[in-house]
This record gives structure tokens, C-alpha cells and sequence, in this order.
């Protein structure tokens, strides 16, 4: 009697132990491992956003640098700062010499700042006159640039007393003997003169 009333017990207790592992462990397991993923996974998530922002701004700098890098100007042109100058020895009135230009997409040479006249004239021959792209088309003293650039009256380099006629309406550049410079004359449209071409950097 005693052993069959203990034997009937322990299987009653084995019983309950095997019923309740069933029904409670496994919801515990689940919600820890679902906590467990997610939590990893958003650090990892923002590092491969950085690292790809960072390769972009990579990638950008370095076509920048390489688009910097790998300019040119034709054959026979000067290069200085983002264009290129050209000297044409052939002896033009103002319009041919533009037209000139023009045929080799570029215009007259547009003066913008001190060094850029300081570089046209550093090693340019100082016994002919060469035309600019700066002309005063209705002979009022309303000064044009060929490029549409505003004139700029802080930014000129006429010779002493010039511009000094009406009725000469295009520019030229030219060095004085009296005293020793380069500068600006306004002359005749219709002379024949040497001329200087300016474009934009070819970049590859």
C-alpha cells in the first residue's frame, strides 16, 4: 500500500513538472533572443550608413581634385589661373580680330584683375600694339567688354590722358617708351593690329 501510494505520487509530480515546462519556458527564450538581435543590429546598421557617406564624400573630392588637376589649354595657347591666352601675330582690324577669336571659341581678351594683365604682358614684344576685347560701339564713352563683363572703371590700365577721342572706339594694349609701361590706348576700330585671344581651361 505504502509504495504504490509513493509511486502514484512521484508520477503525479512528474507529472506537473513536464506540463509546466511546456507551457511557460518557451515564451521567456523567444522575447530575450528577439531583444537580443535587435539590440546589435542598429550600431551596425549606422556604421555601414557613415562608412558609405564617407566613401561618397571620398569619391567627390577626388573627381574635384582630378577635374582640377587635368585642365589644358590648346597648343600655342598660355595658360594662367582657369583660361588660356593666345597671341595672334596677323594684323587685323578690331571686328576680324574678334571674328578671329570667335573661330576658335574664345574672344578678345577680357582684362579682370591686375595680375591678369601683369601676366598678358610679361613676355609680349613690346614694339607691336595688340587689341583687347574692349570697345565703345555708339561713341559715348560707354566702354563694352566682348564677354558681357561689366567695365570696371577700378580695373583699367589706361595709359596717362587716354582714353583721349571720341571717334576711337576700340582698345588696344601697348607699351610706352615715355615712361617705360604698358597700358590701354583707345584707337581707330578700322586699324590693323596684332590681337589677344582668351578661353576658358579645357578640362578633361
Amino acid at each position: 500500500m505504502t509504495s504504490e501510494t509513493t509511486y502514484a505520487e512521484l508520477s503525479f509530480k512528474n507529472e506537473s513538472k513536464s506540463s509546466g515546462t511546456k507551457e511557460r519556458p518557451p515564451a521567456a527564450p523567444k522575447e530575450k533572443t528577439s531583444l537580443n538581435k535587435s539590440n546589435p543590429s542598429f550600431p551596425k546598421l549606422l556604421f555601414a550608413s557613415l562608412l558609405v557617406l564617407l566613401l561618397l564624400l571620398a569619391i567627390s573630392f577626388f573627381i574635384a581634385f582630378i577635374r582640377k588637376d587635368w585642365s589644358c589649354c590648346p597648343k600655342d595657347w598660355k595658360p594662367f589661373s582657369s583660361n588660356c591666352y593666345f597671341t595672334s601675330n596677323t594684323m587685323r582690324n578690331w571686328m576680324e580680330s574678334e571674328k578671329n577669336c570667335s573661330a576658335m571659341k574664345a574672344h578678345l581678351l577680357v582684362v579682370n584683375t591686375k595680375d591678369e594683365q601683369d601676366f598678358i604682358i610679361r613676355n609680349m614684344d613690346t614694339s607691336p600694339a595688340y587689341y583687347i576685347g574692349l570697345s565703345d560701339p555708339k561713341g559715348k564713352r560707354d566702354w563694352q567688354w566682348v564677354d558681357q563683363t561689366p567695365y570696371n572703371e577700378s580695373v583699367t590700365f589706361w595709359h596717362s590722358r587716354e582714353p583721349s577721342n571720341l571717334n576711337e572706339r576700340c582698345v588696344i594694349l601697348h607699351f610706352r617708351h615715355r615712361p617705360r609701361e604698358w597700358g590701354w590706348n583707345d584707337v581707330p576700330c578700322n586699324e590693323h593690329h596684332k590681337s589677344l585671344c582668351k578661353m576658358t581651361k579645357i578640362y578633361l
